[in-house]
């Protein structure tokens, strides 16, 4: 009884063309954004999933709903997929927000919450997966700490290296939560 699960992040946002990181901020997609998730869902309709699953932030939203229109695939929105709360760093330039990225491993950012904590919330959405969608393929639309969620819970890959790491974006990820 397993679960295969594609990640990809959410579609290049209007703040990704800025340089700012968006954090718990709606944001929205780019024209490129919008192309960028058509695409994904060219790439994935046919691809055996079962269900998406998505961030509840709206640019997140936008590259399911875009991905996914006039399918009748199941799009299901979940809060604990969301990126790091960056607490009051939500909407600041992201090479400055990200300079220190480690410190803030164990310690939340002010008025947010700490990578550990963002990565355990994703955890959560791991453990629930499989009471329902056992034995599926299912797509999930995230974010950086989604990722590092499943490459730390599924991969057991060390936040401390995650943290550390350059995100090195790519059309998917592919993992087996067993």
């Amino acid at each position: 009884m397993s679960v295969e699960i594609v990640f990809e992040t959410h579609a290049w946002s209007q703040d990704n063309d800025h340089g700012i990181a968006t954090g718990w901020l709606p944001g929205r997609l780019s024209e490129r954004g919008r192309r960028l998730a058509v695409e994904l869902g060219d790439r994935r309709q046919k691809d055996g999933i079962s269900a998406v699953f998505t961030s509840d932030l709206a640019r997140a939203v936008e590259t399911a709903s875009l991905a996914f229109e006039g399918t009748d695939m199941p799009v299901l929105h979940d809060w604990r997929l969301r990126e790091c709360d960056y607490g009051d760093g939500n909407g600041m330039p992201a090479a400055e927000l990200h300079r220190n990225r480690a410190h803030y491993l164990d310690q939340p950012y002010p008025g947010g919450e700490s990578w550990r904590q963002a990565v355990d919330r994703a955890g959560r959405f791991l453990a629930d997966l499989p009471s329902r969608w056992s034995d599926t393929r299912v797509l999930v639309i995230g974010h950086v700490a989604t990722r590092w969620a499943f490459d730390h819970v599924i991969d057991g890959k060390p936040l401390e290296d995650l943290v550390n790491a350059d995100f090195g974006w790519r059309e998917g990820w592919e993992y087996r939560l067993d």
